[in-house]
């Protein structure tokens, strides 16, 4: 399970947590937890919260990674 968190000052999201370990991971096509992250999604072998705790359906969240870089 991840959740999306939204930098206090922009109010923009900037990361994702990874619940089981609260490792908190940067949008950055290198790192290769991002690459998990992306990769999980997209398999619906995880789940995805919004910055608000929301559980997003497999297709909102796919559609919300398909925007990242």
């Amino acid at each position: 399970m991840y959740k999306l968190i939204k930098d206090k000052i922009s109010g923009n999201v900037g990361v994702v947590c990874r619940l089981e370990d609260n490792a908190f991971i940067p949008f950055d096509p290198a790192n290769t937890d991002y690459q998990t992250f992306k990769q999980q999604i997209n398999d619906e072998t995880a789940q995805l919260e919004d910055a608000d705790g929301n559980v997003m359906s497999p297709e909102a969240a796919k559609a919300y990674v398909a925007t990242l870089p």
